[in-house]
């Protein structure tokens, strides 16, 4: 059964109001979308992860995710609802699936007021993509941020290196010349998670 249901998770400090335009363009190609707004420094779990059992209600369904909303994500499936079950496709915009290497810094140089709770996230450390749901991972290379201040030399997309948006056992990696936030953006970024939806399931 082809997928209609998608939820959409924006990243640290942002909220649903950044995910609009991609969601308009997901509804317009006659998609189901539960845009979801959360508190990125103090995520409630509970909330999060019912609102998205409630939105999947059974039905084959993928999750469209910016940088730390993708390792909202991961913490969903782990969670293993029945729900959860009917995740077919993660789709990641500049997630940090490794560890995020900035909120790391930030943490040693005694700045974790910054971050609050969303270190439990951003500083996992990932190397597997263990979930029966197909794992999309997108890069920028396009570096318009802090990265290159902190790691002089490193491929990024300003805020998330490329490295950090790689796992063994994700269905596929895609870099697109892009920053960190205007990928969220892109037409052709846009196109392409639309193309990765309605691709049948490996």
């Amino acid at each position: 059964m082809a997928i209609k249901q998608v939820v959409v998770l924006h990243g640290l400090y942002m909220s649903g109001f950044v995910m609009r335009p991609l969601c308009m363009r997901l509804e317009k190609a006659g998609l189901n979308i539960l845009n979801l707004s959360y508190n990125t420094l103090s995520p409630n779990r509970d909330a999060i992860f019912k609102n998205i059992d409630d939105f999947i209600d059974g039905k084959p369904s993928a999750l469209v995710c910016h940088s730390m909303g993708g390792l909202i994500a991961r913490a969903y499936l782990e969670a293993n609802s029945l729900q959860s079950q009917h995740v077919e496709k993660v789709i990641t915009l500049g997630t940090p699936h490794k560890g995020s290497h900035i909120a790391r810094q930030m943490q040693q140089k005694g700045f974790d007021m910054l971050l609050k709770n969303s270190v439990e996230f951003l500083l996992s450390e990932n190397g597997d993509w263990p979930f029966p749901a197909k794992l999309y991972s997108i890069a920028g290379d396009l570096p318009l941020g802090l990265m290159p201040l902190i790691a002089k030399g490193s491929q990024s997309d300003g805020t998330v290196l490329i490295d950090e948006t790689k796992l063994n056992g994700m269905a596929e990696h895609k870099v697109f010349h892009l920053s960190h936030t205007s990928m969220i953006y892109s037409r052709q970024v846009m196109d392409y998670i639309i193309q990765l939806i309605n691709s049948p399931t490996p």
